[in-house]
């Protein structure tokens, strides 16, 4: 029965590039979890690599159909952008293990959908000054920099984030990502300690 590695931590926390580098890795051998999302698509993102983007026409559709496992909405500077998981069928976990990437409730969503044994966090983690840097530069080399937006993702990560949601979701073990390299081999030794 495979497993479901699930990628979670504060916005510019590195999630993006530590979930694409352990997906790169063939000895890791894992299959992707492409999320969903209603927010417009980023300068260098690509449909179906980071998020599968649809209309909220569609996100209706599935909802009626049953087929969303987890959804969450947030009220931003633009709209309402709606990310969420959708039993679509790319998770056949008889053959495979996967790697997904979301938020701390996400995950919640997940677990209570296919398992607490199914489900192995991984919380990364890198101090404020240096994700507010990080961000700060991510947001400048967009076409439309949204600041308004990065600023109310920061501040929602404090609450979401909080240590008492962290405990409650039952995780233990946290990847500090200051020095990337490292970050990534600490991560690697924890899947082959669970697979």
């Amino acid at each position: 029965m495979g497993k479901i590695f699930y990628i979670m931590g504060k916005s510019s926390s590195g999630k993006d590039t530590i979930y694409e580098r352990l997906l790169e890795d063939e000895a890791v051998g894992l299959r992707p979890i492409v999320l969903y999302t209603t927010r417009p698509i980023r300068r260098g993102e690509q449909e179906g690599r980071e998020y599968h983007f649809v209309t909220p026409g569609r996100l209706e559709e599935w909802k009626r159909e049953g087929k969303i496992i987890e959804l969450r909405d947030y009220r931003t500077v633009h709209g309402i952008w709606s990310y969420f998981t959708a039993d679509d069928g790319q998770i056949d976990l008889n053959s495979s293990s996967y790697l997904g990437i979301g938020t701390l409730e996400s995950y919640n969503r997940m677990r209570e959908y296919f398992g607490e044994g199914t489900m192995c966090p991984i919380y990364i983690e890198v101090e404020d000054g240096e994700r507010l840097k990080r961000a700060i530069k991510r947001e400048e080399k967009q076409e439309e920099p949204r600041y308004e937006e990065l600023c109310r993702r920061f501040l929602a990560d404090a609450a979401d984030f909080s240590e008492e949601n962290i405990r409650r979701a039952g995780i233990g073990k946290r990847f500090r990502n200051e020095v990337l390299e490292s970050c990534l081999e600490e991560i690697r030794e924890y899947l082959y300690e669970l697979r």
